[in-house]
């Protein structure tokens, strides 16, 4: 799968968002090792505490299916009203998500304003001290 195609599915994930308290939709699209694709899209609650961000939402649902390996992420968000969007970085919690289950030297993550306006950033670069399983060792 290309760059391109996994933002697209980003977006088609953002399009899911159920964002109605702060109308800032967001979608993510998960790479797995093997080539599958999952999706998430934030979820936001009245409550707010138990809001679960699209990318966590993403590894998740990876998780839950047996799935434990993956290369990159794509991430879009914004104003739920606007289709094209400004560069969405992962909240600190997301990140320390990704930090479980990906080498933070080689993992991407794809911030995109369009389906082909993006940057690719690796997680190190956005975790530069992150607190992962080798720490534990």
């Amino acid at each position: 799968m290309t760059d391109a195609e996994l933002m697209k599915e980003a977006f088609a994930a953002r399009k899911m968002s159920y964002c109605p308290y702060s109308g800032f939709a967001v979608g993510a699209a998960l790479l797995a090792k093997d080539g599958r694709v999952y999706r998430g899209c934030n979820i936001e609650n009245a409550a707010f505490t138990p809001t679960n961000c699209a990318e966590r939402t993403a590894f998740f649902k990876a998780v839950s299916e047996g799935v434990r390996s993956f290369t990159k992420i794509a991430i879009a968000g914004g104003r739920a009203d606007q289709t094209e969007t400004d560069l969405c970085a992962p909240c600190g919690v997301c990140r320390q998500v990704m930090m479980e289950f990906t080498d933070p030297d080689t993992f991407e993550i794809l911030l995109g304003k369009s389906e082909t306006d993006f940057q690719i950033f690796k997680l190190r670069e956005l975790l530069p001290l992150g607190f992962g399983p080798k720490n534990l060792e």
